[in-house]
């Protein structure tokens, strides 16, 4: 069953060049649909996660010549729904904003590969593995991010590639050292070799070339140069899938697996997640803030709510912890929406820079409504779903005595809100610019898709505790276990 999170991606892969020749909207309706399959083949598996049991699956069991084995937990489930949900909208919303890119064959065995490689990173059980998907997902991506083969599009891919070329070297020379020193690349055989001691200077060696390795692929600063440029430069769709999901899933996500299940976060760790979390959470809101280019703007503000993230798992304690994915979940939804929205604005507009735009909320009600929920989220307003996370994360902070970085949480949320209503007044209120006196809400597809995303950060923020309860409890659960935490207590068990 698990093994079905990998093939079914790439094997609609390998269909989608010769679905285009047959009939060019057969990648679109086949794209969708298959996000849409697992993500209800990630549902399916809900009850019984939140309910303790996990998921194994051993290519050994099978007598294949490739060792592959993989699990499901409660974070490995949050996270393949949040690939899973995050890709249904941007293979819907891909529909209509592809159109004029062409090739749209090519373009979804691309972005389905990168959703086959996000889904084995979070399944696998070895750093070799982790270490192979992390890469597929990073080719694909690399590719999707030139896709419109423009000047800045390719300059930005090369950087890209380059900057994840110098944190895959990082994570490989950290994983082969951990070989090295522990005779296993298995994390939970590794953790059980560690348990006998290790000489601190090597072992501080591999955690910071493991925290640099995927500190950059998750942006997070001083490792965020990258980030920038390809965000912006990539299609709408594509920018929606980097910031709200690859970002996580090769940043965080690998960084959190090796720092909780083999090491059970060290001291040191913790205070260089809970530094660099801060560092990220307020000089990516402060250089937002300066920003006139929309999505420009968006990509400074994704180093800022990672920052949340990682202060979040930086704290390990069982609330910060819960903040943390339950931010990252939240991140991904009203991030994914704004990009979306910022494509749709570019795309009835035809440009992103806030100077040129103002007055279009009456010519695109769709896209300033969703925008204005995607607002509020992401600068933490009730009821929407972005408060609570934040609240969750402060909280913690404050229980754990870190006020200096609580009130720094709370400041940066305000910012926040400030850098995003200067988009509301810049592009959608307000006197309408000149040359846009005929522009007209977005195709079908693409206002289904920002629609969507709102309306789930809405209901996610109305029924907040039955989100915790179901995706983020299990989460939480499995990451306290790893570092010896009792959760018991916070879940009032």
């Amino acid at each position: 069953m698990l093994l079905l999170f990998i093939l079914i991606p790439l094997a609609v892969a390998a269909l989608m060049p010769l679905l285009y020749r047959i009939n060019r909207w057969l990648p679109d309706a086949l794209a969708s649909l298959t996000m849409l399959a697992t993500l209800v083949l990630g549902i399916a598996h809900v009850r019984l996660i939140a309910a303790g049991h996990l998921y194994y699956w051993d290519s050994a069991l099978y007598g294949l010549p490739i060792r592959l084995s993989l699990m499901m937990d409660g974070f490995s489930l949050l996270l393949l729904l949040t690939i899973s949900l995050v890709s249904f909208f941007a293979c819907v919303f891909s529909v209509n904003y592809m159109e004029h890119y062409g090739c749209k064959g090519g373009y979804y065995a691309l972005f389905m590969i990168m959703v086959a490689g996000m889904n084995g990173l979070v399944l696998t059980t070895d750093l070799f593995s982790l270490y192979v998907f992390l890469e597929v997902a990073a080719i694909a991506s690399y590719a999707l991010v030139a896709f419109g083969q423009k000047h800045d599009e390719v300059e930005a891919a090369f950087k890209y590639l380059m900057l994840s070329a110098v944190a895959t070297t990082g994570i490989l020379l950290a994983a082969a050292l951990a070989y090295l020193i522990g005779g296993a690349l298995g994390f939970s055989e590794l953790a059980a070799a560690l348990r006998g001691g290790l000489d601190a200077r090597l072992l501080a060696l591999v955690l910071a070339l493991f925290l640099m390795g995927f500190g950059l692929k998750a942006a997070v600063v001083p490792f965020h140069a990258w980030l920038p440029d390809a965000h912006p430069s990539a299609p709408a769709p594509i920018s929606a899938m980097l910031s709200g999901v690859v970002i996580k899933v090769s940043g965080v996500y690998a960084l959190v697996r090796v720092a909780y299940n083999i090491f059970g976060l060290p001291a040191g760790v913790s205070q260089a997640l809970l530094f660099l979390g801060a560092l990220s959470m307020v000089i990516g809101a402060l250089i937002a803030l300066g920003q006139s280019d929309f999505k420009r703007m968006l990509a400074y503000s994704s180093i800022s709510q990672v920052g949340y993230i990682v202060i979040g798992l930086g704290l390990g304690t069982p609330l910060g912890i819960m903040g943390a994915l339950f931010h990252l979940f939240n991140h991904a939804t009203f991030k994914g929406l704004l990009f979306l929205d910022a494509g749709s604005t570019e795309y009835a507009t035809g440009t992103r820079d806030l100077h040129k735009l103002g007055g279009i909320n009456n010519r695109l009600p769709v896209t300033g409504l969703t925008t204005t929920i995607g607002t509020f989220s992401i600068a933490g307003v009730p009821p929407f779903n972005g408060f609570w996370s934040k609240l969750l994360i402060i909280v913690a902070l404050v229980q754990a005595n870190q006020m200096g970085i609580a009130i720094l949480a709370v400041a940066t949320s305000v910012l926040t809100l400030w850098y995003f209503l200067l988009i509301q007044r810049r592009a959608f209120f307000g006197k309408l610019a000149v040359g846009l006196e005929k522009i007209k809400e977005v195709p079908f597809y693409m206002a289904f898709a920002t629609l969507g995303l709102a309306a789930l950060c809405l209901a996610v923020g109305l029924f907040y505790p039955w989100v915790t309860d179901n995706l983020i409890r299990p989460g939480v659960t499995s990451l306290a276990n790893a570092i010896g935490v009792n959760s018991f207590s916070l879940f009032g068990n």
